[in-house]
């Protein structure tokens, strides 16, 4: 193409896409940094409609358990008190710091001796005297998050990504258990999470981060200085010359400078989400030498949750790889022939439901595994089990479960909820934190006007992205 086609692509595909890039940008530093944002929030009365609570979807409801005659139920709003009618709903998360990443309750765990404890994503919490949750310290390493949270007789297990942690009582000593490498398992990462954590500077730690930062300032200085550069003299005939050739001048040189780390950061954003996503979602590499996944640990990020199974008598460990048996806490895992339906995003039920029976609940749906047998049925159909490859979120996206309400069981829908439990009108835009409404800033999801294309939306501006930093090469000034 001649220069002047190269440059009338450069100008109105940036000019387009500014909006965008400013904030991808900005969301992406917010998502680098989610402790730092972690008592940030924002209403859902000032979001789109589809973002308020309805019917206890969103996750609302993950779970909950039995207390005093009473029904405690937790999710991504802390813990709430009702009866078994649910007929009225008390706020019972005084105590818990502020934000609603700080209350985003992953379990509870209901202690033989009374005593109550609830896994946030940063920090364990421990009921106390007039129903005050307080901090319980675990001794975790910095950045390190809780997944869930369990108990086995007098004794208190605490999943987090990496390890498992065991307290008895009085549960104010844990001691952590790295779990041992698989057997006859060669150690692999997942491709995904390589590209995910290269993509926001983790790979490499708090530096890598700071790098990725780093680019996304570039990124925002690139795209105001293109639009100055463009609106000024529309506005101004008499903007002074000095100006717009430092504009050009700073544009030019660190355009040209950054090309290389500013297309990386465009690639791999790309591949993160559908349908390239679908090309690298169950690929398994060797590790970064020398990043945060080339770790000793074997289960290093990819630990989700253990359960004891009484039936069977030994520890159910579910990963990111899959599910595998522990006869022992500090035993070798084996890993199961059968695998039972689960999405990429994570098990988000899992109760055992009558012998050797469990109850796993994803966004691919409800499944009923028996593991003596190796049975794995559909919840709802009674049919066997239907593995479906395609999008992480099903038709049957299933975020929480109950069977402690006085309706019977209680299946709860992400994007429709559940009708068969009363939710408080005033629950409806209860606060979403900071750092998910960056997530839905980045990936798309909040531009609802773009209807069902929002699926498609990294991939088309991403294309868009990827050809206006290529134009603006071919345009390089080298003097």
């Amino acid at each position: 193409m001649k220069k002047k086609t190269w440059l009338k692509h450069h100008r109105y595909f940036g000019l387009v896409l500014a909006f965008f890039i400013l904030m991808f940008c900005v969301s992406g530093i917010v998502l680098n940094h989610p402790e730092l944002f972690a008592r940030m929030e924002l209403s859902r009365g000032v979001l789109p409609d589809s973002y308020r609570y309805k019917q206890w979807n969103n996750g609302l409801l993950r779970g909950t358990e039995k207390w005093q005659g009473k029904v405690l139920v937790y999710g991504n709003c802390g813990v709430w008190l009702t009866d078994r009618a649910a007929r009225r709903l008390i706020y019972f998360s005084k105590g818990m710091e502020q934000g609603a990443d700080n209350r985003n309750i992953r379990g509870l765990a209901l202690m033989s001796d009374g005593e109550v404890f609830a896994a946030g994503m940063y920090q364990l919490y421990r009921l106390g005297r007039g129903n005050v949750w307080m901090h319980q310290e675990m001794g975790l390493p910095d950045g390190e998050r809780i997944s869930d949270v369990t108990s086995h007789g007098d004794s208190l297990i605490v999943t987090t990504r990496s390890r498992i942690y065991v307290a008895r009582r009085p549960y104010v000593r844990f001691t952590p258990i790295t779990v041992a490498a698989a057997e006859g398992e060669k150690p692999r990462v997942s491709l995904f999470r390589t590209i995910w954590w290269l993509h926001s500077g983790e790979l490499f730690g708090l530096v890598g981060k700071l790098i990725v930062d780093g680019i996304a300032l570039v990124l925002i200085f690139l795209s105001i200085s293109g639009v100055l550069y463009w609106l000024l003299p529309r506005i101004s005939r008499r903007v002074h010359g000095g100006l717009m050739k430092w504009l050009f001048s700073w544009h030019n040189q660190v355009g040209r400078l950054t090309i290389v780390l500013t297309l990386m950061i465009c690639i791999t954003g790309w591949l993160l989400r559908p349908p390239l996503l679908l090309l690298i979602a169950s690929q398994r590499v060797p590790a970064v030498p020398f990043s945060r996944l080339d770790s000793e640990n074997a289960w290093y990020d990819k630990l989700r949750s253990v359960r004891y199974d009484e039936a069977l008598g030994d520890w159910l460990l579910y990963t990111s790889d899959g599910f595998y048996s522990l006869r022992t806490l500090g035993s070798v895992p084996q890993r199961l022939e059968v695998q039972p339906p689960v999405s990429v995003m994570g098990l988000n039920v899992q109760k055992t439901a009558g012998g050797d029976y469990w109850l796993l609940g994803s966004f691919s749906g409800l499944f009923i595994w028996q593991r003596s047998s190796g049975m794995v049925i559909d919840y709802h159909t009674c049919r066997p089990a239907v593995v479906v490859q395609g999008p992480p979120v099903g038709s049957n996206a299933v975020a929480g479960f109950s069977s402690d309400f006085s309706v019977g069981e209680c299946v709860v829908n992400y994007s429709s909820g559940t009708a068969r439990l009363p939710m408080p009108q005033w629950m409806a835009t209860l606060p979403m934190s900071l750092r998910a409404v960056a997530l839905e800033v980045h990936t798309g999801r909040l531009y609802t006007f773009l209807g069902s294309t929002t699926v498609l939306y990294i991939f088309l501006i991403g294309m868009g992205i990827l050809w206006c930093l290529w134009t603006g090469w071919k345009l390089r000034v080298k003097k």
